[in-house]
């Protein structure tokens, strides 16, 4: 496994957004079990091929030089629990001294599960894509998806003490007001829920680029009910 090339994409990208309050350094693992129409990142399921290749010893040793500023490393995507090499990969990090958040789309509630109960991970992001039934599923996520599988690593989520937070992408054509807030009850009494407003500057289908996102101040607006459902 130490000779195993992962392929990645800006390993050295540094940011407070990915996760909040902290500084991290962002690695993106190629790949994922979606295709949501709206999806930014879809040059890492299409042209993985393309991307470059870094050992692991390679990236162990860039994220140790960081190590004076950069406090953890957020894994993302793509889908990360695709991959079987994604616990020693966590592992290696964890025993660097870096805490480690995750980005998933909780298709894998199983593999969650046991990486929470083996301790590997500090905070979990995970995007639900609509309301959680199988039509309104398949529309968002662009695939079938098995929704008890979502609804069980939401479950999972929620009884955990770790750190969470919860993310849909919205626009008109996919997510009307109704389903978004439709949502929201469904996820009553998680952490939180993070609206996150379409953005029609390269999404996996082209023709969701003349798709109009909310407005600022519907979307301000959506986010305020959201969060007021949430918290009951």
């Amino acid at each position: 496994m130490e000779k195993e090339a992962i392929l990645i994409k800006g390993f050295l990208d540094t940011s407070f957004v990915d996760w909040p309050g902290k500084v991290c350094s962002v690695i993106f693992l190629p790949g994922c079990n979606l295709r949501c129409p709206y999806c930014h990142n879809h040059e890492l399921i299409f042209n993985s091929r393309n991307l470059k290749s870094f050992f692991l010893k390679e990236i162990m040793e860039q994220l140790i030089n960081l190590k004076d500023w950069v406090e953890g490393v957020c894994i993302t995507g793509g889908e990360p629990t695709i991959h079987a090499g994604l616990p020693h990969l966590i592992k290696e990090i964890k025993k660097a001294g870096f805490l480690v958040k995750l980005d998933t789309n909780g298709t894998h509630p199983l593999f969650l599960k046991k990486l929470i109960a083996d301790g590997m991970l500090d905070y979990v992001a995970m995007d639900v894509k609509g309301p959680l039934d199988d039509f309104s599923y398949h529309l968002s996520a662009g695939c079938a998806v098995d929704v008890k599988k979502i609804k069980e690593s939401i479950k999972i989520l929620k009884a955990s003490s770790l750190s969470t937070e919860f993310r849909t992408t919205i626009l008109p054509r996919i997510l009307p007001e109704e389903a978004v807030y439709r949502l929201a009850h469904q996820l009553k009494g998680v952490k939180a829920l993070t609206l996150q407003n379409f953005n029609a500057a390269d999404p996996l289908v082209p023709a969701f680029k003349n798709l109009p996102p909310y407005d600022e101040k519907k979307f301000q607006e959506m986010q305020k009910k959201v969060s007021e459902i949430i918290a009951g």
